[in-house]
């Protein structure tokens, strides 16, 4: 079943109406018509079911039959601080990050990423980084669509960090695989938890020593060394197995 987001404003009165470049895609991509099914999520708490009731060239009628109120949200939240990586990786980790159940998507400017973004750079990154996170949301069956922040500095995203109920950073100089399990064992559900994955040549050992400062607790991803577009999959894959339902 497609699956396609709304709008808390245009869903009223047993009726969802889509609007946008959705309308496009509809009607001339898939080629959908009047009674076909289609799930649509409100971005928040719901999945709605529904058929196409009407088709117009702006906007498309859709009538709910059925409403799910659990969705296939985890109920721990993941906040990815990713430090910005060479390249596309970035689209790559987008788009499998928000597969694996993450909430947010926090890019970092750390010290030893090769990427610099000026201010208009930055803008035009995180609006097609918000474009591949909602695509995504769409293709693994999300109610929300996870936001991609602007790009912060290590400082503020350790600031960042202040409200959640645990943070950790994967550290290739640290090798307790028994305390990483320990504290793996500490994360329960409804928790709000930051993960730190850094660029490719790695965290600066002051970065490390900051956020360890801050309360963010250094883990073990095992004794091989994971390129930074593995590393954030792996641990978010252990968590999510951990956490599902």
């Amino acid at each position: 079943m497609h699956h396609f987001f709304a709008e808390e404003k245009n869903i009223d009165n047993g009726f969802i109406t889509i609007k946008g470049s959705d309308v496009n895609h509809i009607k001339n991509v898939l080629r959908m018509k009047k009674g076909e099914e289609l799930l649509i999520s409100n971005g928040a708490d719901k999945d709605y079911y529904c058929k196409i009731d009407e088709i117009s060239n702006d906007e498309i009628r859709a009538k709910i039959y059925d409403i799910d109120k659990v969705g296939n949200e985890l109920d721990t939240e993941f906040y990815l601080f990713q430090c910005l990586p060479k390249g596309d990786k970035m689209e790559l980790i987008i788009q499998k990050a928000v597969e694996l159940g993450v909430r947010e998507i926090i890019p970092v400017a750390s010290k030893r990423a090769i990427v610099k973004l000026d201010e208009k750079k930055a803008d035009s990154k995180v609006k097609r980084w918000n474009l591949i996170s909602e695509s995504a949301a769409k293709q693994s069956g999300r109610i929300i669509i996870p936001k991609v922040k602007k790009p912060m500095t290590f400082g503020e995203a350790v600031k960042y960090t202040e409200n959640m109920d645990m943070s950790i950073i994967p550290y290739e100089n640290y090798k307790d695989m028994n305390e990483t399990r320990k504290i793996i064992d500490k994360m329960q559900p409804g928790m709000r938890i930051g993960i730190f994955i850094g660029p490719e040549g790695g965290f600066d050992e002051g970065e490390i020593e900051a956020a360890v400062k801050a309360g963010i607790e250094r883990i073990s991803l095992g004794r091989r060394i994971l390129r930074t577009e593995t590393a954030g999959m792996a641990i978010l894959s252990v968590l999510m197995f951990k956490m599902e339902r």
